[in-house]
């Protein structure tokens, strides 16, 4: 194994800070304040009106506990899964990350709560057909209506589906970056916040008009 660089401080310390400033929040106030800033840049109000969610299923690195992770039947994954909520632009509103087992009823409910508390003025959600019954009376619950959105009937392969292609652009914009390719952190949480990094660089980069080559061209 290589050494680390010079001038970089001791990992334990490193990730230190890191831990820390997850649980004060911080990345998620930073995310808060560029979504904001790009969305008025987009001529809209810093704060959202309608949402859309969608998951994406994962595989794991050698390092992720058995215990923290489950297999998509659907998709013959076994690994983790990321259940995003986004506004309409595909900028990220929450995210959680769980065993590629936990359907997405069951993480919708977490998510439209997450939404409903950080973002009262949301009362639309978009969702696919995977999110059931259940997930569509908790979000009236929380005053949000929750409308799934069909494939068009006879299509196959790749289909741009309308108001769920912002959050598949999204899932795409994650895998853009390298550490995003497979879940590589033991613990979910800390997959989050690496979520986290990948939007706040993407924002920041939009903010500022600078394109970074990412890892698929190098």
């Amino acid at each position: 194994m290589a050494p680390p660089p010079h001038d970089f401080p001791p990992w334990p310390t490193s990730y230190h800070y890191f831990a820390c400033w997850q649980q004060d929040g911080i990345f998620d106030q930073l995310i808060g304040l560029l979504r904001g800033l790009v969305r008025e840049r987009e001529g809209r109000d810093a704060e959202p009106s309608a949402c859309v969610l969608d998951s994406q299923a994962i595989k794991t690195s050698a390092n992720v506990p058995l215990a923290d992770q489950g297999t998509d039947a659907g998709k013959r994954i076994i690994g983790r899964k990321r259940h995003l909520g986004c506004d309409t632009l595909g900028l990220l509103l929450t995210v959680l990350v769980t065993a590629a087992s936990i359907s997405d009823t069951a993480a919708g409910r977490t998510l439209l709560s997450r939404i409903a508390a950080a973002h009262p003025r949301v009362a639309k959600a978009w969702v696919d057909a995977g999110y059931r019954i259940i997930a569509i009376e908790h979000g009236a619950r929380l005053r949000i209506d929750v409308q799934p959105v069909q494939r068009p009937p006879g299509t196959r392969g790749f289909t741009v589906i309308p108001r769920r292609w912002t959050i598949e652009r999204s899932i795409g914009w994650l895998i853009n970056h390298r550490r995003l390719v497979r879940d590589y952190e033991r613990h979910p949480h800390r997959s989050e916040a690496v979520i986290h990094f990948a939007m706040i660089n993407l924002m920041s980069r939009r903010l500022t008009g600078e394109a970074t080559p990412n890892w698929r061209g190098t």
